[in-house]
């Protein structure tokens, strides 16, 4: 189920670049709808709570969550938001597969994770084959239109996988509902004195009703469902394996676009396509010690 939840997880993020990007800027401004997103999270996960047994959190904890909210809720959607306005979506895809390498890195110093040949391995192709399918229709561009939005995503996706690192050892103690609730209101403290001014200018009565559908795509499904089963993934697996499923993304794209016949079959897709499910095998294998945590 875990790995289920977390390969459901990214089949919503993988739609989100081109979803989330049709919003941007005509009708809403990137941190309008960060407020939008995170006051829908709080909304529905305080009112699930409702519904069951309410867990006690430590003030120790609550820090904890504080922190998460930080780096997973406030710095990772505004960086996301705001680069995706200022880049393209074949930029911002091909960055966040270096998710992973930030995780594996932040995991082996905080968590102390070992670092196993597999797993290096592992991340390695499926950053490779990813790519390819990435660059497939387009190309990466560090053109100085692009380069700020560029940055911000390349700080997202270290913002993100630190907050797969921290999340970890809460999700083994709470429950993820618990977790989420704390996390995104937290977050909608962080995000408000930055976004208030953007929210209070948007002019919701032009939006048109395809957009709006964009927009509980967003908040619904990109937001609640998905940090959700992310999180939920996390009692069981560990965050380097987590974010492996990245590399998935690209790979679900292309299936959508041949299915649609917006896309063709290619033998580099089908090598970029064998080298994602290796790379996740690898990483989901019994890892083979080349470091070994107690010598750091």
């Amino acid at each position: 189920m875990a790995h289920l939840a977390v390969f459901g997880a990214n089949v919503i993020y993988g739609l989100n670049y081109v979803i989330a990007k049709g919003i941007m800027p005509l009708w809403l401004e990137p941190r309008a709808i960060i407020v939008l997103r995170v006051t829908g999270a709080v909304a529905v996960f305080w009112l699930a709570e409702f519904f069951v047994h309410k867990e006690k959190v430590t003030r120790t904890d609550l820090k904890k969550m504080a922190m998460c909210a930080f780096f997973g809720v406030a710095l990772n959607q505004i960086m996301f938001f705001e680069g995706l306005n200022l880049t393209t979506p074949i930029n911002a895809s091909i960055i966040m597969v270096g998710t992973p390498i930030f995780v594996l890195i932040m995991a082996h110093f905080i968590l102390k994770e070992v670092i196993g040949l597999k797993k290096l391995s592992g991340i390695f192709l499926g950053f490779l084959g990813a790519s390819i399918l990435i660059l497939h229709d387009g190309h990466f561009s560090w053109h100085i239109n692009t380069f700020t939005g560029n940055l911000f995503i390349f700080i997202n996706a270290g913002s993100y996988g630190m907050f797969l690192v921290l999340v970890k050892p809460l999700m083994k103690k709470y429950r993820p509902l618990t977790v989420m609730k704390w996390v995104f209101t937290f977050g909608l403290v962080f995000v408000l004195p930055v976004s208030i001014k953007q929210i209070a200018q948007a002019n919701f009565s032009v939006i048109p009703l395809n957009i709006w559908g964009s927009i509980v795509y967003v908040i619904l499904f990109t937001t609640i469902i998905a940090y959700f089963l992310n999180n939920y993934s996390l009692k069981k697996l560990s965050p380097s394996v987590n974010s492996t499923y990245i590399y998935t993304q690209p790979f679900l794209a292309t299936v959508v676009a041949l299915s649609f016949g917006k896309d063709k079959l290619t033998y580099s897709g089908i090598i970029a396509a064998v080298l994602i499910f290796i790379s996740v095998y690898l990483v989901t294998r019994p890892q083979t010690k080349i470091i070994e945590c107690s010598k750091i």
